[in-house]
């Protein structure tokens, strides 16, 4: 698995789980999914992304993206 589907399994797990726990716990978790979003976006357009540059520390082969 490289970077590039590492995070995007990642941004997709987070947003999923803080969706229910808006649900199920507090509604301010929806907090944690814009910035999940955000992040994501300011990626496509920078090219940097935070978990990307730390997989890249651990030896996790480069996808295109990243």
């Amino acid at each position: 698995m490289n970077i590039d589907k590492m995070v995007f399994a990642f941004a997709g797990s987070f947003i999923l789980i803080s969706l229910l726990l808006s649900q199920l716990h507090h509604i301010y978790w929806l907090w944690f999914t814009g910035f999940i979003g955000l992040n994501l976006l300011q990626a496509a357009f920078t090219g940097l992304c935070p978990l990307a540059v730390l997989l890249k520390k651990f030896n996790i082969p480069k996808g295109n993206a990243f």
